[in-house]
């Protein structure tokens, strides 16, 4: 069958544009994500029903809250060496004697990649792991819509003050009562930044209006951008900082109540390097103090050993049931239990369930087999065992053995929560190798055969003969199929985590394995055709995701409405390749005397331009996945190429359709 080069460029353009979509959802793993924020707020579930008729547990409704009040302070850039270090004992010294003598619980809470202020926000209060792909998905909306801390703690009255940086107000816009935030622009401003927090202090400490109050501090990520973590700046700092938490933990031990104490929360969004810089994996970077101060605690009386190693993401799940709030839905962090460790063993139980009920319910809704996931099977074997002990407990048994089989289900709970917040981790941060090497092949193969092609497409007749039914390349056909089939079985059946392209229906997978084979045979067959011509006699003439001006989408709009708003996006972003190409169909079409190939001639050189960029990135990219600016560099221009491909393809076919109409006037 003969194609006419517009054809086939057009053609090869869509089959590439299907590699890099695969390839893009391989590299750009979906976070787990639950139900819409406005649905979340749903009813807690009971207790494990009591095996045997006649008991039911009476306890329906999420437990009432631990603490009155709860302040957060959190330092930007705070490494857990300038807490639990020497820095720490020299320039710190009251947290260090809350952290060493006091009621208090010293942890040291790993961040994720990127280490940057707004990812890490979004981690702390909504326990999920944000990715680049959010800032794809959310380019419409700097505010935070998934299901968080601060959001529930609004629903349910409480009132929230913040002061410091500025972000805070960008994301959860209309959640706080009194807020006053502060640039973080101005590197080399030390003081006023966090002058203009402080002040305010004295007069909020005094009133009672308020449930929860965050505080961000970024004098010290600024003294860490300007001169590095050994500056002489950094003492004098840490110690301001040690003199706020003193002035807040007297006041809040002041105004306590009996029956319901405060909690204070100290913690830094990511630490720093040794250059003082932040972004990327370094200890320094992902490892900062968590510290919860309160006197529900029981006091220290042996000196604190080596902090333990908890995930930042466990802070929205912890706070959410000291406030007595209901866990984010998308929430991948587990309980704290030291910090309600002082409950009784109804309410630990009770509050380990409701975390490893989330995170089961979030597996279920982003994970086909979950009922073979070993978190889920641990959580479930945990729950029969709770439904025993509660059982006992209702029967008002208070002996030995109700204290030893709650220990024991408390274990099996906590083991749970560790497995299936791995699970649900691991889902976010890996890539989709499997996904991405197909959708490579697609690309690689497209691109050959582009190359392939070169003689016969710029040939004067601008056509190209695709072979479809050769005996030998037939059988060479139906035996690739077999072997990619065969290899797709293998592949998915040992998978250990989820891959994208395993869970798509057999069908379409097929389908993408006959695709593989036939741009093969194609391939194969080209080169036998080149071999072929070279025995004959000689016949010729045989880059950020920043600087992408989202305003353009709205530019007669009076409000966001999604079709328009990307069409015009895309349109300016691509304007001047676009508007190059009409131009060229153009002037190529308006020269009378012209070659009748002439269309089909540019259509194929603007299809192997577009090609060979687009397969050697994808390499780059696959080689240098964990490359420090993968996310900042790399991803933005992955992005663009592949929407690049997608509007050539575009412009191809118009080429093509407008030369076979230029025909049509012709032959008439």
């Amino acid at each position: 069958m003969r194609l006419r080069s517009g054809v086939f460029a057009s053609s090869c353009l869509l089959v590439q544009a299907l590699g890099v979509a695969l390839f893009l959802r391989g590299f750009f793993p979906l976070p787990v994500r639950s139900v819409p924020r406005r649905e979340a707020r749903a009813d807690a579930p009971a207790e494990p029903a009591p095996p045997g008729p006649g008991i039911v547990s009476n306890w329906t409704k999420i437990p009432p809250p631990l603490f009155k009040k709860v302040v957060i302070v959190l330092i930007d850039a705070l490494r857990d060496d300038f807490v639990f270090g020497s820095k720490g004992k020299q320039f710190m010294p009251y947290t260090t004697q809350v952290v060493e003598k006091g009621t208090s619980y010293s942890f040291i809470a790993e961040a994720k990649p990127p280490t940057v202020t707004m990812p890490r926000i979004k981690a702390l209060m909504t326990g999920s792991i944000p990715g680049f792909i959010d800032v794809v998905v959310n380019l419409n909306s700097p505010a935070l819509l998934d299901d968080n801390l601060i959001w529930q703690a609004k629903t349910a009255g409480k009132r929230i003050i913040f002061y410091g940086d500025d972000t805070w107000v960008k994301l959860f816009p209309k959640h706080f009562v009194e807020y006053d935030g502060t640039t973080s622009f101005f590197v080399s401003d030390f003081t006023e930044v966090d002058d203009n927090v402080t002040r305010h202090l004295d007069r909020v400490l005094k009133r009672e209006d308020w449930d929860l109050l965050i505080l961000h501090y970024l004098g010290l990520d600024h003294i860490g951008h300007m001169t590095g973590p050994n500056s002489p700046l950094v003492g004098p700092k840490l110690r301001e900082m040690d003199n706020i938490l003193k002035k807040i933990h007297i006041s809040l031990l002041s105004k306590e109540e009996a029956s319901l104490p405060n909690l204070l929360v100290v913690c830094g969004d990511h630490g720093m390097s040794e250059t003082g810089s932040h972004g990327g994996s370094s200890e320094g970077e992902v490892h900062t103090p968590l510290l919860f101060i309160s006197s529900a605690f029981r006091k220290r009386s042996a000196p604190l050993a080596q902090p333990e190693h908890v995930q930042q993401t466990d802070l929205a799940n912890t706070l959410a049931i000291g406030l007595g709030l209901p866990i984010s839905r998308n929430s991948v962090g587990k309980l704290i239990l030291p910090v309600v460790g002082g409950k009784t063993m109804r309410e630990q139980l009770r509050f380990v369930h409701l975390n490893g009920f989330q995170l089961s319910r979030l597996l279920q809704e982003n994970t086909p087999a979950y009922e073979k996931d070993p978190g889920y099977e641990h959580f479930k074997m945990a729950e029969k065992s709770h439904g025993n002990w509660i059982k006992l407990y209702l029967e008002g048994n208070n002996s030995e053995i109700l204290l030893n089989l709650g220990k024991k289900v408390l274990k099996q709970y906590l083991e749970a929560l560790k497995t299936l917040s791995s699970s649900l981790s691991k889902q976010v941060a890996q890539y989709d190798m499997y996904s991405m090497m197909v959708g490579t092949v697609i690309i690689m193969e497209v691109l050959i055969l582009l190359l392939l092609s070169i003689p016969k497409a710029l040939s004067r007749q601008a056509e190209f003969e695709v072979p479809l039914s050769p005996p030998l390349y037939s059988l060479l056909f139906y035996l690739m199929c077999l072997m990619l089939c065969a290899v797709h079985v293998i592949v998915c059946t040992s998978a250990e985590s989820l891959c994208y392209f395993c869970s798509m229906s057999w069908l379409t997978a097929v389908g993408v394995m006959v695709l593989i084979s036939a741009l093969m045979c194609g391939i194969l067959s080209a080169i036998a055709k080149i071999f072929e011509n070279y025995r004959l006699p000689p016949k010729g003439n045989s880059n950020g995701i920043a600087t992408v001006d989202i305003s353009a989408g709205f530019v007669g709009l009076d409000s966001y409405v999604e079709i328009p708003a990307i069409f015009l996006t895309a349109f300016t972003t691509y304007a001047g390749p676009f508007l190059w190409a009409i131009h060229l169909l153009c002037y190529l079409s308006s020269e009378v005397s012209r070659n009748s190939a002439a269309v089909g001639h540019g259509c194929f050189c603007y299809a192997l331009m577009r090609s060979i960029p687009v397969a050697v990135y994808v390499v780059l990219v696959t080689g240098l996945r964990y490359h420090l600016f993968i996310w900042s560099v790399f991803s933005p221009k992955l992005l663009y190429e592949g929407v690049h491909v997608l509007i050539t393809a575009a412009v191809c076919l118009f080429f093509t359709a407008m030369d076979q109409n230029h025909s049509y006037k012709v032959q008439d």
